[in-house]
């Protein structure tokens, strides 16, 4: 039920203030076997050094969500939002018909880790956009919270895609379930520790494809934070 990505088999580079992990191709990495998995298109996930940062780079037509492990992440963009993104936050920006931005590593002294994720959206030619919230520990305890959606449902960030991104901590005892619905695809991305899926253990790093219908059970964890990706299967 789980075609597993294992973390050590992503491609790598490092360019000294970007050590960046792709689990789908992207920039000079390109696998044919990982182009990405139906809307999701690009899992990378990036350790940038004190004072080093993206410059202002272009971009449309994706839906691309920053999410920080570790650390605080400056963003700049052409519409005119300036914040600092931190650990529980999460940013959605929606290219559109076109955006420029850059990010840096907010601090001089401390690298920031973070996920970079895009999705495909559901047209071409939105107008740009910007949102970003904050959801705390609390809220992802033991369980999965609900922080993006195609409507904003339960307090969201909005995506321009029938995607579902779920959240969750669990450590110890801890233990949840998750249903995987018919004509649905689910990708499962361990940010952190690990944790038993369906008996599989999963390590930081790692990915899942789950493309049967059913029920994941997720226990034995070890301070794990999980991101599930629940996506209307690509037509």
């Amino acid at each position: 039920m789980l075609e597993i990505r294992k973390a050590d088999e992503r491609g790598h580079s490092d360019i000294g203030w970007l050590d960046s992990h792709h689990s789908f191709s992207f920039s000079d990495y390109h696998d044919p076997r990982y182009k990405g998995f139906g809307h999701l298109r690009v899992v990378n996930e990036d350790i940038v050094a004190a004072g080093g940062g993206f410059g202002t780079h272009p971009h449309r037509d994706m839906e691309i969500i920053s999410y920080v492990l570790d650390g605080a992440l400056e963003h700049k963009d052409s519409m005119g939002n300036g914040s600092i993104i931190r650990p529980g936050d999460i940013q959605r920006m929606s290219a559109g018909t076109g955006v420029t931005h850059s990010e840096f590593n907010h601090s001089k002294t401390e690298p920031v880790h973070f996920l970079q994720i895009w999705f495909l959206p559901d047209a071409n030619g939105h107008k740009p956009g910007y949102e970003q919230k904050h959801f705390s520990t609390e809220d992802k305890r033991g369980h999965f919270k609900l922080v993006a959606s195609s409507d904003g449902a339960q307090g969201s960030v909005s995506l321009n895609q029938d995607v579902n991104f779920y959240a969750g901590l669990l450590d110890a005892d801890e233990h949840t379930e998750f249903e995987v619905s018919a004509n649905r695809d689910v990708w499962i991305q361990i940010a952190r520790g690990s944790v038993s899926v369906n008996g599989e253990t999963l390590d930081q790093g790692d990915g899942a494809a789950v493309t049967q219908t059913g029920t994941l059970k997720l226990e034995n964890a070890d301070n794990a934070e999980i991101l599930i990706f629940d996506m209307a299967r690509r037509g």
